[in-house]
């Protein structure tokens, strides 16, 4: 089975313009697969999750998720998409209660502090909750309040939230950015272990390489909201063909090279209101030439992997 998320054009209102936030964007997940979003700040990841996550509204387009179209107008309520669980950046829980209602919030698709769990839960939904919980290690958490927990003890309840949702898609922006690297290490564990145990696909937002090679087993790489590289995690990070993605490898620290300057790309990801024409990405590109004037093709680079540029990098190109 596969977990499927497919936009065609997606824009946002703006006084006197369209904004094109995500641009001709298909991702197909596998069950048992994490496929990876990274890119710059506004580069579209986060709205893509937000989308598929049915909370994005005032939008126009063509998206399906799991093979079901999305509405514009009407968005699919939290409640009714138990198919689909989110994992928030930033905690988002309900403070003052416990771990278990929390839990219960998210299997019951009561996400918010205003909508929280009221009188005796089903038996089931009782029963499924404590069970994430107990895969996530916190057993011994259920009855303390969310406010009393470390940050590592609150993304856990953040992941058994997901869990208890029985999601057939997971959507994760980020949710290892604000923890050491400890407990990083840990957090992303625990979501290897949900995915291959449950047979979940999942989408994770970041723009740490680090934690995108280790997690992933897909790289989607996103500029100016387009997916301008896809291929397996080892294919990307080991030989980029896109020169955004090779600039970003480029600009990592080594241990080989101590001292010498990193390299850097020059000036900044565009704004949506003032995209150049063709590729998004040709002002910052030392290799753009007048074909890159025009909006560029996608080009097979390998397996199961592609390119959206005139001339994709060699593996020997750097920036």
């Amino acid at each position: 089975m596969s977990a499927a998320a497919q936009i065609g054009d997606l824009s946002f209102f703006h006084p006197g313009a369209s904004l094109p936030a995500l641009d001709h964007v298909s991702l197909m997940v596998p069950a048992d697969e994490s496929t990876a979003l990274l890119g710059p700040s506004g580069a579209g990841k986060t709205t893509l999750l937000a989308l598929l996550d049915g909370r994005l509204r005032g939008w126009r387009g063509r998206v399906s998720v799991l093979g079901a179209p999305l509405d514009p107008d009407h968005p699919p309520a939290r409640a009714s998409r138990p198919d689909v669980g989110f994992i928030f950046q930033e905690f988002a829980l309900v403070e003052r209660s416990s771990v278990l209602r929390n839990v219960l919030n998210g299997r019951l698709g009561r996400m918010s502090p205003l909508r929280a769990v009221v009188g005796s839960p089903a038996p089931r939904d009782l029963e499924a909750a404590r069970a994430a919980i107990a895969d996530c290690g916190i057993a011994d958490l259920a009855e303390r309040r969310v406010d009393s927990l470390s940050g590592g003890q609150r993304q856990r309840v953040a992941i058994a939230r997901c869990l208890a949702q029985e999601p057939r898609l997971i959507l994760a922006d980020e949710p290892t950015t604000a923890l050491d690297v400890t407990i990083q290490g840990q957090i992303i564990a625990e979501m290897q272990k949900l995915v291959a145990e449950t047979g979940a696909a999942m989408i994770w937002v970041s723009h740490d390489l680090a934690v995108v090679e280790t997690i992933a087993d897909k790289i989607a790489v996103m500029y100016a909201g387009r997916i301008v590289e896809y291929g397996r995690s080892g294919d990307v990070i080991g030989q980029p063909a896109h020169p955004y993605a090779r600039g970003l490898l480029d600009s990592i620290p080594s241990r080989t090279t101590p001292g010498q300057h990193l390299n850097q790309i020059p000036g900044m990801a565009p704004s949506v209101l003032h995209l150049p024409p063709g590729c998004a990405f040709q002002p910052r590109c030392r290799f753009a030439d007048a074909a890159c004037a025009v909006p560029p093709p996608i080009v097979d680079t390998g397996e199961d992997r592609w390119a959206r540029c005139v001339r994709p990098l060699a593996p020997e190109a750097a920036l």
